[in-house]
């Protein structure tokens, strides 16, 4: 598997994960460490799926 290939998985992952903190940080649930998972895989998905482009 290649890392251009693990960035989209971390990203595609990322993002639901993202959107679901938010939506638990505003209604009453433990939104803070979901939203700071989905960030930092998001980020890193996205850093990774850039440098596999060079």
């Amino acid at each position: 598997m290649s890392e251009r290939q693990i960035g989209k998985v971390l990203a595609a992952t990322g993002a639901p994960l993202t959107a679901a903190g938010v939506a638990m940080y505003f209604l009453p649930g433990p939104g803070v460490p979901v939203l700071i998972i989905g960030l930092s895989l998001l980020v890193t998905g996205l850093v990774m799926a850039a440098a596999g482009r060079r």
